[in-house]
């Protein structure tokens, strides 16, 4: 008799609120069905805290730490650029063995509200060598201008880069080609 094992596949959502919750939750359906029952898609709702990242790095962190084996990250929008952030700026552990990023704003300019989420110059060189990077925009995404990914190749050279031609902010609702990617691993 063999043993299934299952694969865990962290979330986390673009934007604040229940709201974007909500929208990304058909990323996340999409994400799950594309993967099939051998993952296990957790799906944390985040809390805006008072804090300049929002809270997020700390709250992403403990969400990690409750997974106890191998984990694959994924973010959308603000919450893939708050995962780069968590990526560079702690110590995650060895059992984060992917990130995959959607549609992720490169934080920029001199805004207050801006300076929590923004990354350091040298973030590239504080990613764990060990996980593999995906990136993922659609050319027509009217939140995020596709010119970040562009800026993302610059600093990323090792990142996986997809340019998809259509699809939007949220792509269609439709991540098979980034649930092809986490089965390639």
């Amino acid at each position: 008799m063999s043993m299934i094992i299952t694969r865990h596949v962290l979330f986390i959502q673009g934007g604040g609120g229940r709201e974007d919750y909500t929208a990304d939750a058909k990323l996340v359906a999409s994400l799950q069905a594309g993967l099939g029952d051998a993952f296990v898609v957790h799906y944390p709702l985040l809390a805006d805290e008072p804090e300049p990242d929002f809270g997020r790095q700390k709250q992403i962190g403990q969400q990690v730490s409750l997974i106890k084996d191998e984990i694959i990250l994924v973010g959308h929008s603000l919450g893939a650029s708050m995962l780069l952030k968590y990526l560079s700026e702690s110590q995650p552990p060895q059992r984060v063995i992917g990130a995959f990023l959607l549609a992720t704003p490169f934080w920029s300019g001199d805004e207050d509200w801006k300076q929590g989420l923004k990354l350091h110059d040298d973030f590239a060189s504080k990613l764990p060598k060990h996980v593999p990077i995906f990136l993922y925009h659609a050319q027509d995404d009217e939140e995020v201008s596709f010119n970040n990914l562009a800026l993302y190749a610059q600093h990323l050279p090792q990142a996986t880069l997809h340019s998809i031609p259509k699809g939007g902010h949220q792509f269609d609702n439709d991540l098979w080609v980034v649930a092809r990617d986490i089965l390639s691993l």
